[in-house]
């Protein structure tokens, strides 16, 4: 990991390899940071409001958007990890365009990414070994499965066009076939290793449980592969359904941003890109639902289906394209200045997330006492402690941002 002086390379426009002006792709970084604020907005518990005033809508409303769907379907917090994926693709051309640009060997170019791909899945690693008595060797989250495929990703990026769409039809189609193929559970299939039963919430029917939750392919593999490494107690089971496997059709969402990277740095009209990334956005929602709805392969997001691709892939370039309207087309930047704070900083925001979040949940009421986040009854205590988190997490990236302080792997 470096700490970057200038301004970070991800979403430097072509321009930049052509030795011209080095005018940003703002709608990247503004969308990065509403991701990162959506994955660190979870400080604010919406779900204790919800518990505390059950009566009202719109904090059962909130509330389900800050929280994951227990298996088929998407809520607002389920889009957090498909958008950071998405966007490692789309700033992917800009950066291989920035050091080409800057006279870097090809060598030297490919030995980064690989180092990068490393750094990412050790990174992810580290953060879930911080309160255990021992390393955590597990790869489902962010950070790793981005890592486990960003290697292969960079070599797409070398590649033309039509090898990258092919490639993530080989993915969406090859993942598809392995889990149709994997047998469903049998009368002597032990339930209790998997950490589940029949009529669970995940536990599907017909053709679609082959993607139900702790029996399928990717679980079947992860009880092998796992338990490779040292453990305190051998692993059974994901309880939330994750897996390792995962990283390939999270690749898939990774080539999609980085179809819709090339987009933006393409010589056509900027009403041309939003109408591509419009209709990609339309495809792609359409295109998961009815896969799902067809009974062909479920949308579920822990498990990361290839319906889920299509489906959040879908709703990454929708919110891409609006991004890039209002922003780069119409020039409306200056209201997007807070999230562009974090968005140039993710990495840094990650880790103040992950590493000094409690610190700061304990600092905030020793220093401005108690009573402060009590003023508007207790119900509200936890949301007035987690915006004041947010805003100290904010704040932070605000001075590192100030003086260009930015982290990169």
């Amino acid at each position: 990991m470096t700490v970057a002086l200038p301004a970070s390379e991800s979403a430097v426009a072509p321009s930049v390899a052509r030795g011209k002006s080095s005018a940003r792709v703002a709608s990247i970084d503004a969308y990065r940071g509403l991701v990162m604020l959506l994955m660190m907005g979870e400080v604010l518990r919406f779900g204790h409001l919800h518990e505390a005033l059950p009566a009202s809508r719109f904090w059962a409303f909130l509330a389900h958007h800050q929280d994951h769907v227990a298996w088929i379907g998407c809520s607002l917090h389920d889009l957090i990890q498909p958008s950071f994926s998405f966007l490692v693709g789309v700033a992917l051309p800009f950066s291989l365009a920035r050091r080409a640009g800057e006279g870097q060997p090809q060598w030297r170019r490919t030995l980064h990414a690989f180092w990068r791909a490393l750094v990412l899945i050790l990174l992810g690693v580290f953060l879930r070994s911080t309160h255990s008595r021992q390393t955590n060797w597990t790869f489902e989250d962010t950070l790793t499965q981005i890592g486990l495929g960003y290697g292969i990703l960079y070599l797409l990026g070398l590649a033309s066009t039509r090898v990258q769409w092919a490639a993530l039809g080989i993915i969406l189609v090859g993942y598809w076939l392995a889990f149709a193929a994997y047998p469903l559970p049998g009368p002597s299939f032990d339930w209790k290793m998997a950490g589940v039963h029949p009529g669970q919430v995940g536990q599907l029917h017909g053709f679609a449980a082959h993607w139900s939750k702790n029996t399928n392919l990717a679980w079947a593999f992860d009880t092998r592969f796992l338990n490779l490494f040292p453990r305190e107690n051998p692993f059974k089971n994901n309880g939330g359904g994750y897996a390792t496997l995962s990283f390939i059709p999270t690749l898939g969402t990774m080539i999609l941003g980085l179809l819709a990277g090339g987009v933006l740095r393409s010589d056509r009209s900027q009403a041309k890109k939003v109408l591509l990334l419009l209709a990609g956005a339309i495809i792609g929602l359409g295109l998961g639902w009815l896969i799902g709805a067809a009974g062909i392969c479920p949308v579920v997001k822990r498990i990361w289906t290839p319906s889920w691709v299509l489906f959040s892939g879908g709703w990454a370039l929708l919110f891409l394209a609006v991004f890039y309207l209002v922003m780069d087309w119409i020039g409306l930047r200056l209201w997007a200045f807070w999230l562009t704070v974090v968005g140039m900083n993710s990495i840094a925001a990650y880790l103040i997330a992950h590493l000094i979040e409690g610190f700061i949940h304990d600092a905030l009421p020793r220093h401005l006492g108690k009573k402060v986040f009590l003023s508007a009854g207790e119900a509200y205590q936890p949301l007035l402690l987690g915006a004041a988190i947010l805003l100290t997490e904010w704040l932070i990236l605000l001075w590192m941002y100030r003086r260009r302080i930015f982290l990169r792997v």
